[in-house]
C-alpha cells in the first residue's frame, strides 16, 4: 500500500479534525498551516496547498509568489490529545490532530523548490550516494527552561528556581558551571524532560538520554539516536517543537538561545556522524579502522575531518547564523574557539569519541561548533559536504591535539596549525562567500546569495 493511502486510512479510523503541515524556512524557523481533514484527499499529495512564499523570510520575491506545500505521508503522525487540542465546558478533549511535515514546490507544476532546506538535505543524501556512502547522523538538543523572563531598559532578567540568585534553597542550588547531570531536587527538570521524550516517542523518535546540563538555571540536554540525516533532522526540528509545547504547557519558557547566561557554558547542537558502505549486502562503518592506534579511525574518516577543518570556517555562517553564537564560543565554556581535532578532547571543532574500543558501529566523529540559532537540514548537509570534499580532496588533517586549547600561547598554536573558528557573524560570512564551492552540488549560487543577503541583516 502506498504511504498516503496508509494516511487516509489511519485518518478514516481515527477522530482526526485537522492536519498541520509544518515547513522550516532557510534560518530554521518553523511554519505551521492547519487545514481541516476534510481536505486532505489523495490529490493533495500531488497537488498540494498553496502559500504565499512572498511573506516567508528567504523564499520568493512578491512577483513570483505562488508556491505549494505537498504532503509527506511518511511523517505522518496523529498528536497526543493533550499536545494539540483544546477543552470544552466539560473538561474533556474536543479536537484531535495531525501531524506532517511539508515539502515545497514551485507553483504551476515548477518541481521541487530549490531553496527548500529540507530538500537540500535530500540532495546532500542523494550526493553521498552518489560518492559510495550512506550517513548515520545523531544530535543533542540543548535548551534552557526559565520559569519567567523579563526585560528593562539597563537588562534582560532570568528567574529560575534552580539558580544561585533566585533559590531559596541553598542546599539544592545549582552554581554556575555546576549542574551537569546533577540529579534531583537541584535538577528540577527530570520530570519535563520525561514528558519532552515521551511525547517524541509517538512521533516514533528514539531518545538516548537525557540529562541536566553544566550550565545552571535549568539547562538540559536530549540525546537523539541516530538515523539517517534528513530524518535526523525532522526528529531534531520534532524535538525543539515538543520543548517549546511542553513549556508553554507548563507555563515556563524554552530558551535556545546559544549563551543567554554570560557567565555560564551555553547551548549547542552537537553533530555525531559516520559514513557507511556496503559490501557482500553488508554494511560497515567507513570510519572504522582497528589498526589505527590512536582512535581507531580510519583513511576515509582522517580525509572526512580533514575536509570539515578545511571549511570550519566557511561552515559557521550555516553553523553559527546570528550574532548571539559568538558570544557562546569564546575559551573556557567547552565551546570551541580552535580549528583541530583530537580524541576526547572537548576544546576542539572535532572530537573523536572514545569511550569504548572495538566497537566499529560507534566509531564517529562529533562536529561542535553548531548551535541552536541554525537551521539542522543545513547544518547536516554543510557538514556532510565538507566532509566529502574532504574524501574527495584526499586533505590530510593535522596531527591531533590531545591538549587543552584554550590554554595554549599563540607561538605554540602556530607551530600546532591551530587556526582559529570566526569570533564574529561578519567574519563567518566572509569566509562563507569566498569558500563555498563544495556547497553547490546542493546549493545554488542562488540560495545562497539570499542566505548571506539575510545573514546580514
Amino acid at each position: 500500500m502506498s504511504h498516503w493511502k496508509k494516511v487516509i486510512e489511519k485518518i478514516n479510523k481515527s477522530k482526526i479534525k485537522w492536519i498541520r503541515l509544518q515547513f522550516c524556512n532557510p534560518f530554521g524557523l518553523i511554519h505551521q498551516l492547519s487545514i481541516p481533514v476534510q481536505e486532505l484527499t489523495k490529490e493533495s499529495f500531488v497537488d498540494g496547498f498553496p502559500l504565499d512564499g512572498s511573506s516567508i523570510l528567504g523564499f520568493t520575491e512578491i512577483e513570483k509568489s505562488d508556491i505549494i506545500l505537498i504532503p509527506d505521508p511518511q511523517t505522518f503522525v496523529i498528536l497526543p490529545d493533550y499536545f494539540d487540542s483544546y477543552k470544552n465546558d466539560k473538561n474533556s478533549y474536543v479536537s484531535k490532530s495531525a501531524r506532517m511535515f511539508a515539502n515545497i514546490h514551485l507553483g504551476f507544476n515548477g518541481g521541487r523548490y530549490l531553496k527548500d532546506s529540507r530538500y537540500i538535505s535530500e540532495k546532500a543524501e542523494e550526493f553521498a550516494k552518489k560518492n559510495g556512502f550512506s550517513s548515520k547522523w545523531a544530535a543533542e538538543i540543548e535548551f534552557f527552561i526559565f520559569d519567567k523572563t523579563y526585560q528593562t531598559k539597563q537588562h534582560s532578567q532570568i528567574t529560575s528556581i534552580e539558580a544561585p540568585w533566585n533559590s531559596q534553597n541553598l542546599e539544592d542550588v545549582i552554581q554556575i558551571k555546576k549542574g551537569y547531570y546533577r540529579d534531583s531536587p537541584s535538577d528540577t527538570l527530570t520530570n519535563f524532560r520525561d514528558e519532552v521524550c515521551d511525547v517524541l516517542e509517538t512521533f516514533g523518535i528514539k531518545i538516548k538520554a537525557h540529562h541536566h546540563e553544566v550550565a545552571t538555571a535549568g539547562q538540559s540536554e536530549i540525546v537523539l539516536s541516530h538515523t539517517s540525516l534528513t530524518k535526523m533532522a525532522d526528529a531534531f526540528v520534532t524535538g525543539v517543537k515538543t520543548v517549546r509545547e511542553v513549556a508553554s504547557k507548563r507555563e515556563m519558557i524554552a530558551s535556545f538561545n546559544p549563551k543567554p547566561i554570560p557567565n555560564d557554558n551555553g547551548s549547542a547542537v552537537h553533530i555525531n556522524q559516520s559514513l557507511w558502505k556496503t559490501k557482500n549486502k553488508k554494511d560497515y562503518n567507513a570510519f572504522y579502522d582497528p589498526s589505527d592506534k590512536y582512535a581507531e579511525l580510519s583513511q576515509t574518516a582522517h580525509y572526512y575531518i580533514g575536509g570539515l577543518l578545511e571549511h570550519a570556517r566557511s561552515l559557521c555562517a550555516i553553523t553559527n547564523p546570528t550574532i548571539q553564537s559568538y558570544k557562546r564560543l569564546v575559551p573556557g565554556y567547552e565551546a570551541p574557539t580552535n580549528i583541530a581535532w583530537g580524541k576526547m578532547n572537548r576544546s576542539v571543532s572535532v572530537r573523536i569519541p572514545a569511550h569504548n574500543k572495538k566497537i566499529p558501529q560507534t566509531k564517529r566523529i562529533e562536529y561542535r561548533p553548531p548551535d541552536p540559532t541554525s537551521n539542522i537540514y543545513l547544518v547536516e548537509s554543510a557538514i556532510l559536504l565538507a566532509g566529502l570534499d574532504g574524501i574527495k580532496k584526499k586533505i590530510q588533517p593535522p596531527d591531533p591535539i590531545d591538549v587543552n586549547t584554550y590554554k595554549l600561547s599563540a607561538s605554540k598554536m602556530k607551530s600546532l596549525h591551530i587556526k582559529k573558528l570566526p569570533t564574529s557573524l561578519n567574519e563567518s560570512i566572509n569566509a562563507f562567500k569566498s569558500d563555498n564551492d563544495f556547497l553547490k552540488p546542493i546549493m545554488d549560487d542562488g540560495f545562497m546569495e539570499m542566505y548571506v543577503k539575510h545573514l546580514k541583516n
